[in-house]
């Protein structure tokens, strides 16, 4: 991703743990690294295929100085979302903020934060099998899209298919949706719970009924191994009711263990089924 880089902006704001630095305010000197595709801008010399960094050094300015923050930290935080909810085009942005001679009792130039915020791209499946399931489907991916930190952008149709694991149930209804999210994983596994937990989701049988089911299937291109979160899915190659709504929006999306495409794993699980089949008929 090609990068417009915004050197040592001056601001005079209002940031700081003491008072007198609330009250009477100091300058930073802030930085700004935009991940943007520039290909097009370059190629037309349009501005308006690129992002006006002119534009963005004064969002940045207004930002800071309108806003009161404890913590540089806090500010680099807020700047950083801010620019990426703001500006579509970014896909990333790095943030910088120096405090020149900041209060610690020592001889010293400045004091830095820096970090680094993007859009993750991230698949999930989503399934329920009770009450009206499409309802709380289409609730669940609504809930998600009304989150500033979430931008659902692909949502698969929906199937029914057989229960998987505990067959003594009613069939399901599954698909996939891809999402952008500034939120790191076991923050959005929180998100998910909780949308989860809103449409009466109960965890008393593992694969047993429930009315709404949101999984992380593949976030980027991690590998998560947590007691909490696996990614991507442990079981998802074995899945047919994950793998089929998937490939449907996602079919090149290899896996980063396997190396696999999504729509190679639906392949050879289609034929393993199959040999499953002429094994029972012998």
């Amino acid at each position: 991703m090609d990068k417009i880089r915004i050197e040592n902006l001056e601001v005079f704001a209002n940031h700081g743990v003491f008072p007198e630095e609330t009250k009477l305010g100091q300058k930073f000197l802030v930085s700004i690294t935009l991940h943007v595709d520039t290909r097009n801008a370059g190629k037309t010399d349009d501005l308006s295929k690129s992002v006006n960094y002119g534009e963005v050094s004064h969002f940045a300015t207004d930002f800071l100085r309108t806003h009161t923050y404890h913590l540089i930290e806090t500010a680099a935080e807020q700047l950083a979302e801010a620019i990426l909810y703001t500006y579509l085009p970014v896909r990333e942005v790095t943030i910088a903020i120096k405090k020149p001679w900041a209060p610690i009792g020592l001889p010293l130039e400045s004091v830095a934060v820096e970090i680094t915020r993007k859009w993750h791209k991230v698949y999930l499946a989503v399934g329920s099998n009770m009450g009206d399931m499409e309802t709380y489907i289409r609730r669940g991916i609504d809930a998600m899209s009304s989150l500033k930190d979430c931008r659902v952008k692909r949502v698969s149709e929906l199937i029914v298919t057989k229960p998987y694991g505990v067959t003594e149930q009613e069939n399901f209804l599954n698909g996939c949706l891809e999402i952008e999210t500034l939120l790191l994983p076991l923050e959005l596994l929180a998100l998910l719970h909780e949308i989860e937990a809103a449409a009466d989701r109960k965890r008393e049988l593992r694969w047993g009924p429930r009315t709404l089911d949101l999984d992380i299937i593949f976030y980027d291109d991690e590998v998560i191994g947590l007691p909490e979160l696996m990614v991507p899915h442990v079981d998802m190659a074995n899945r047919s009711f994950v793998l089929k709504p998937l490939a449907e929006i996602a079919p090149y999306m290899i896996h980063p263990i396997y190396r696999k495409t999504v729509a190679q794993m639906l392949s050879e699980l289609k034929e393993r089924e199959k040999g499953n089949e002429k094994d029972h008929i012998v």
